[in-house]
């Protein structure tokens, strides 16, 4: 009985202090408060009003009834177009005490007129010193009569998950509002653009809030708020700040940001492609395409070598080394960690401008192969060459592709050129086959391929495990 009254005591007292512990980490006692950051802060966040004027037809109104919609779309063509003042509403930062400041391309980029509303209802008309739509960035200037208070730049790249941010902005004009969270997911991809690397947040964003700052606990800004998707809630997403300074510090100088440009198209490390090139990693960018009189042509890279670090950061995925590249400023020498044939080499390599013509690749797929693998082949003809706008001078098409096959599980489409297979080069149908049987027993093929003007890899599985 004493031995059972003991054991009663011990589980109550253990009881009570893992209940201390939960409060002490989920409690915020008073003198956690973020009260008096936000006085401090407040008056470095200001209020966007835009207005540009849009031509529409008198009758296109927002009737929400489907017959009156169809009527008046039916004589909206015949009546003449009128010219209507659109207004819009964002949020910004102040970047310098001069009047830089810093909102989203999306809420000044087509405005014809730009007002900056500060904390104390100050107004000031601003131009555009220069915008940045593949980041959704721009930076605007006013001339004010007093130095501005400026925020503090935080370090984006230290945040956790779980860290506690808070937002200030002015959601659907409603004026300066403050939401707090904490940091939900980083590295985040909406499919917005291909520097997409967002900052995922619980703090409320709503539109309004665009342009405006994410700060951490200590009062420095890690992320410009961007994004919100819609009907959903504590979904909310930011620019990280590392990457906003380098924007904004070439937007300030260059009214644009010079983007380094290597000349390589790359993909992701799949499981098919990393066991057909014998790769024992599936970290970093794989190169699927040298450019001709590149940079990385003119260094010696080549396809099929893997990017794992540059200036010694290390590469996750494709989509790192993108946002790498793109801020990698030019005529620089910078160090590439590349993984090739087993080993690790270093390569040294100046990036120059990124051309203005350069087609902007999308994100690559992921693909598979033929035969038992469900796919047919044929030589590519001039009316297939134009029908599927072929560039390629060799190489054979897919004409078709099974459902449910290895190869369309592994993403191969019709219409895909078939460049190599493991290696060996694919000029025609014969060269195809001896390719396929020759690799066939290897368990996996690793196709070149050609889609829209591209070439990327596609490792394909010959059987199902």
């Amino acid at each position: 009985m004493v031995k059972a009254f003991k054991n009663l005591i011990f589980l109550f007292a253990s009881a009570a202090f893992f209940s201390t512990l939960v409060s002490q980490a989920f409690s915020q006692s008073p003198s956690e408060s973020i009260s008096p950051l936000i006085k401090r802060l407040a008056p470095s966040v200001v209020n966007i009003s835009t207005t540009n004027v849009i031509k529409a037809s008198p009758f296109v109104l927002p009737y929400q009834d489907e017959y009156f919609r169809k009527f008046f779309e039916r004589f909206s063509d015949r009546m003449p177009e009128r010219e209507f003042r659109n207004r819009g509403l964002g949020s910004g930062l102040i970047m310098s005490s001069d009047g830089y400041i810093v909102t989203n391309n999306h809420v000044v980029g087509k405005a014809e007129e730009i007002e900056v509303i500060l904390e104390g209802g100050e107004r000031y008309s601003a131009r555009i010193v220069g915008t940045d739509p593949l980041t959704d960035l721009a930076l605007l200037k006013i001339d004010p009569q007093v130095p501005l208070p400026a925020v503090e730049m935080g370090n984006s790249s230290a945040l956790e998950i779980g860290d506690r941010v808070f937002a200030i902005g002015n959601p659907f004009g409603l004026g300066h509002t403050v939401t707090a969270g904490i940091v939900s997911a980083k590295g985040r991809a909406l499919g917005i653009g291909r520097y997409d690397n967002f900052i995922q947040t619980d703090a409320a964003i709503n539109p309004g809030n665009s342009g405006g700052p994410l700060f951490n606990y200590k009062g420095k800004v890690v992320g410009v708020n961007t994004a919100v998707i819609r009907r959903a809630q504590g979904l909310g997403f930011a620019i990280p700040m590392d990457m906003a300074k380098t924007v904004v510090e070439h937007l300030k100088v260059h009214g644009r940001v010079i983007r380094g440009w290597l000349g390589i198209m790359i993909q992701d490390v799949t499981p098919e492609i990393s066991e057909a090139l014998g790769i024992d990693r599936d970290e970093g960018g794989l190169v699927s395409e040298v450019k001709e009189g590149s940079p990385a042509d003119q260094a010696g890279l080549r396809r099929g070598d893997l990017i794992v670090s540059v200036e010694g950061e290390k590469i996750q995925d494709a989509a790192t080394l993108v946002r790498k590249l793109a801020l990698t400023r030019p005529g620089v020498d910078t160090e590439f960690g590349v993984f090739r044939d087993g080993k690790e080499m270093v390569f040294t390599i100046k990036l120059i401008e990124h051309p203005e013509n350069e087609r902007t690749g999308q994100s690559v797929d992921e693909l598979k192969a033929e035969e038992n693998l469900g796919i047919e082949v044929s030589e590519i003809t001039p009316q297939l060459r134009n029908r599927f706008r072929i560039q390629a001078e060799r190489g054979v098409i897919i004409a078709s592709v099974e459902p449910r096959s290895l190869a369309s599980g592994s993403g191969l489409r019709r219409g895909d050129v078939i460049l190599e297979a493991n290696g060996d080069p694919v000029n025609g149908l014969d060269e195809y086959k001896r390719a396929v049987e020759k690799h066939r027993s290897s368990g996996t093929l690793l196709f070149l391929i050609e889609r829209g003007g591209r070439t990327i890899y596609v490792g394909v599985k010959t059987r199902e495990d």
